[in-house]
């Protein structure tokens, strides 16, 4: 429900503060005053798209705040939270500014938001009634609506188990017909992953195995060098007989004799004490040297020729490996376990066909189950809420008119079911009943629009309704009738009207006149409440355009005591 409603600055409305609070507002006003503003000031506080030349003329920006007593609705408050808005003490509090340059900021709870949260949030707040939203009342989808808000929580809780089965059989349908189409392609991949595999594992590559390979095989390709150098090497540093000359001392020898020599006179000048120590170290350097030269030559292979072909044999299969999986052989080897990953995904996509199929059955057998429920819920509603509404038709001038609430069943299911819903109305009898945005004007479109919504919200009642213009085209009787369905909505609704009737403005328990001032340089409005005295003289206007006619003002106090 909205509390109170502020506009700055939008069309010629300078500064007015509008309390509302519950039960039936009036909004009245000469032509021109400004009363449809109240209606568009609410439309961009629910997030219609902003139109700069609403700022009025000579100011900089225009601004709407509302402030909301929040019902509960946990799905509500979770949105507001969601946006880093606050309903303090269940108070919401929405605003909008829309600058002249074309810029728009939305307020949601104190927190600057998206306007698309606002359209969120009116979409559970109120429920707007103009020209527009009566166009809209002739979409499929918006009868559609209204028949199944009509229908109770019984269609509701059968729709949203459908919603859900509905879902489940499009979702696995969707997958089975990818999975189902991509078979043969699965199928050539699985063969050509599994000959990969065995291919790769019949020879079994180690990491870095090609750079050992590589290695050994220039070694042994180069083995008899490598035997003759290191003979010769250790011939010279052991003194062996085979790679050295009888008069060639031995490295090993010559160093031993330059350390005896240097030890000899050591004693006669410590300088040279170093030089010996030195001289010991590369005897024991040499030592050694001399024992790996040794067992590097007792290490060499044997039987290199035959190894070496070993070592080439096998360099091929890793050649041959890396070229087809390549470019590495460390992605040969990864190939292995993430293709045996790949494989065994491949291999159970079989499986998870058989699951979708049974899934697939499964859920539409459910769904179907649901949208034949549906169906017989929603023509058992259409005959009551087709009867219930041609009952309001009647007191709403339209005596002779006859709703008609069609469903018919589609070949496919939809998100709503197998239904489709129209409204169709028989303007009078035997005429052929035809849908309502070609069998009815815009003045009986909004008698229709309010009957259905007088009989709908006895049943499914919204916070907030706001009609304009809904007494287009009527008068004397019917005016009254709209008036009184006006005040039953409003029983368990709130209702905001703006009309030029004094014969609906009656039955408001909140009168509220939209004021024009011209006296300064631009036209400027202001929101007054009536009561007494002020708001029986706004009815003699309304009645006769002259507030002070002693027969308009006893016919206004006819009127306000009827209502």
């Amino acid at each position: 429900m909205i509390e109170e409603l502020r506009i700055r600055d939008l069309g010629v409305i300078a500064d007015a503060t509008l309390p509302l609070g519950p039960g039936l507002t009036a909004v009245t006003g000469e032509t021109g005053a400004g009363k449809t503003m109240v209606v568009t000031a609410l439309g961009l506080l629910l997030g219609d798209r902003a139109d700069t030349a609403a700022v009025r003329a000579g100011a900089d920006a225009a601004s709407v705040e509302g402030i909301w007593r929040a019902p509960e609705d946990p799905e509500l408050t979770e949105r507001v939270a969601d946006a880093g808005g606050l309903i303090e003490e269940g108070e919401l509090v929405l605003a909008r500014t829309l600058a002249r340059e074309g810029r728009s900021r939305a307020v949601v709870g104190g927190r600057s938001t998206p306007v698309g949260v606002l359209q969120e949030l009116g979409e559970r707040l109120v429920v707007v009634h103009g020209q527009s939203e009566q166009l809209r009342l002739r979409s499929r989808a918006a009868q559609r609506n209204a028949l199944d808000r009509y229908a109770g929580a019984e269609l509701a809780d059968v729709a949203t188990a459908f919603l859900a089965a509905y879902s489940r059989w499009r979702d696995a349908d969707a997958e089975l017909a990818r999975l189902t189409e991509a078979r043969a392609s699965r199928t050539a991949e699985a063969a050509e992953l599994r000959l990969a595999i065995e291919r790769i594992e019949a020879v079994d590559p180690r990491p870095g195995e090609d750079a050992e390979l590589a290695a050994e095989a220039e070694r042994l390709t180069n083995l008899e060098a490598l035997r003759l150098a290191a003979a010769e090497a250790h011939g010279l540093v052991a003194g062996a007989v085979d790679t050295a000359a009888e008069d060639t001392p031995d490295v090993t020898s010559l160093l031993d004799r330059a350390r005896r020599a240097v030890e000899r006179v050591a004693e006669h000048d410590r300088a040279l004490q170093p030089v010996a120590e030195a001289l010991g170290a590369l005897v024991y350097a040499a030592g050694d040297a001399a024992v790996q030269l040794a067992g590097y030559l007792d290490g060499l292979d044997a039987d290199g020729g035959s190894r070496l072909d070993a070592v080439h044999e096998r360099r091929a299969l890793l050649a041959e490996l890396t070229r087809a999986h390549g470019p590495e052989l460390e992605d040969v080897i990864r190939l292995l376990d993430d293709g045996s990953a790949r494989l065994l995904e491949l291999d159970r996509t079989d499986t998870r066909i058989v699951e979708l199929e049974m899934t697939v059955t499964e859920s539409l057998a459910v769904a179907e189950g649901h949208a034949a429920t549906l169906t017989r819920l929603r023509k058992d509603a259409a005959e009551r809420l087709a009867a219930e509404v041609t009952a309001e038709l009647a007191a709403l001038a339209m005596p002779d008119a006859r709703l008609h609430v069609e469903v018919t069943e589609a070949d496919r299911l939809g998100p709503h079911g197998r239904d489709e819903v129209a409204l169709l109305l028989a303007p009078h009898p035997g005429a052929e009943p035809r849908p309502i945005g070609r069998g009815a004007s815009g003045g009986e479109l909004s008698r229709i629009m309010l009957a259905i919504e007088v009989v709908i919200g006895a049943v499914d009642p919204v916070p907030t309704f706001v009609f304009d213009e809904v007494d287009a085209g009527v008068g004397g009787a019917a005016a009254i009738e709209i008036g009184r369905r006006l005040a039953r909505l409003a029983t368990h609704s709130q209702v905001i009207v703006v009309t030029h009737l004094a014969q609906v403005a009656a039955f408001a328990s909140n009168h509220l006149r939209v004021q024009k001032d011209t006296a300064g340089q631009f036209t400027a409005s202001s929101v007054a409440r009536l009561t007494g005295a002020e708001r029986e003289r706004e009815m003699a206007r309304l009645l006769s355009g002259l507030d002070a006619s002693d027969s308009a003002l006893a016919h206004a106090r006819e009127l306000l005591a009827l209502a």
